[in-house]
């Protein structure tokens, strides 16, 4: 059994969304839920942001996304340096293709 506490925000539609990760996979869980709402004196003291997680359930911050974007970003300029290498002609090649060009 497992037992979290959180923070949530239930907005003027009046639908509260939770979203947790667990240990928990591909398994039937009986889940219990008490809302009760917070004293205003005790909302503005939380000022700690409401942690955030991933698609596989582990926390995102700047410093994971900025990590996550800087390898992506790495990533594709090596397939765009291996492409160009792919497609790169050399010198004498590009006269030929001029020349043939202006048969047509």
């Amino acid at each position: 059994m497992e037992t979290m506490k959180l923070r949530a925000h239930i907005g003027a539609d009046g639908m509260l969304q939770i979203q947790t990760p667990t240990d928990f996979k591909d398994i039937s869980v009986e889940v219990v839920i008490v809302v009760q709402p917070l004293p205003d004196a005790e909302v503005a003291a939380s000022s700690e942001p409401e942690p955030r997680y991933n698609a596989w359930g582990k926390p995102t911050t700047k410093k994971s996304i900025s990590n996550a974007l800087a390898k992506r970003l790495q990533r594709s300029i090596a397939l765009m340096e291996q492409l160009r290498q792919e497609v790169a002609l050399d010198k004498t090649s590009i006269g030929s293709m001029i020349e043939e060009g202006r048969r047509f």
